[in-house]
């Protein structure tokens, strides 16, 4: 993807009640990358991407990409603000294609396609599944249309709302590597929202910490941090012969993790 100048990332700033929830937080994402959101159910994390799409409106104020789509006096709406949104439901049109669910994201804009349906295919590894009807996906190939669809809406932020929740182990083990590979290419803020350590790890590069409908705690050079703990312990497995990593195994299992 070419990737579009570097401007402000995402500024983000809402407080106010949903019913008799609060919700009071202040933050902003880098102009590229994936930050995790995290915490609780219940802590806001889907009510603050509903804030950002424009779904929900409260107090606050959001500039993207250098562009106030809230403030005191603007509030952009839902349609007008160019956010590509992936849940945990793919929710893919049954009647179309996967060809047709693709070109529905393109016809949901009218931006200029920086982003074509040839480089979504191949990103995201689609070519053989472009004449399938969405009930002859698995999960994950589900996931990957639902993902290039809301690329090709053309958007200046990608808000994923638990998109691997819903997938078992092998489907969470497709769609991963894909996954890794957008984050190399993306040139716009990701928002992630997982329950799962492993995702947060292998995929984030910032976290954001909600609970109780605040922000508690924030993190960068995840990745980093993830890759150099990795291979020191890569590097002890290695220093072990087959018996110990054996031992150390069962050990972990009668501790009750899972193999998983």
């Amino acid at each position: 993807m070419t990737p579009p100048p570097a401007k402000a990332g995402l500024e983000a700033r809402f407080a106010g009640r949903l019913g008799s929830f609060a919700l009071d937080v202040a933050f902003s994402l880098a102009p590229r990358g994936i930050s995790a959101l995290i915490g609780p159910s219940g802590a806001g994390k889907t009510s603050l991407l509903r804030c950002i799409a424009g779904l929900t409106r409260l107090p606050g104020a959001l500039v993207v990409d250098g562009e106030t789509w809230q403030d005191n006096r603007r509030f952009l709406p839902p349609h007008r603000r160019p956010v590509g949104m992936v849940f945990q439901d793919a929710s893919l049109l049954s009647h179309l294609s996967v060809t047709g669910n693709l070109r529905y994201g393109q016809r949901r804009t009218t931006a200029p396609q920086a982003t074509g349906l040839d480089e979504v295919v191949e990103l995201l590894g689609l070519a053989p599944l472009l004449h399938r009807a969405p009930a002859h996906l698995s999960g994950g190939e589900r996931q990957r249309v639902a993902l290039g669809r809301a690329l090709l809406s053309q958007p200046r932020l990608l808000l994923m709302d638990e998109p691997l929740s819903s997938l078992d182990a092998d489907s969470k083990a497709e769609i991963l590597p894909y996954l890794e590979r957008l984050h190399r290419a993306l040139a716009i803020p990701v928002l992630y929202v997982s329950h799962d350590a492993g995702e947060v790890a292998r995929l984030a590069d910032h976290l954001l910490m909600i609970k109780g409908g605040r922000i508690v705690e924030t993190a960068t050079d995840l990745r980093a941090a993830a890759v150099a703990q990795r291979a020191a312990i890569e590097g002890q497995l290695a220093q072990m012969d087959a018996e110990r990593v054996r031992r150390l195994a069962l050990a972990a299992l009668l501790a009750g993790l899972d193999p998983a």
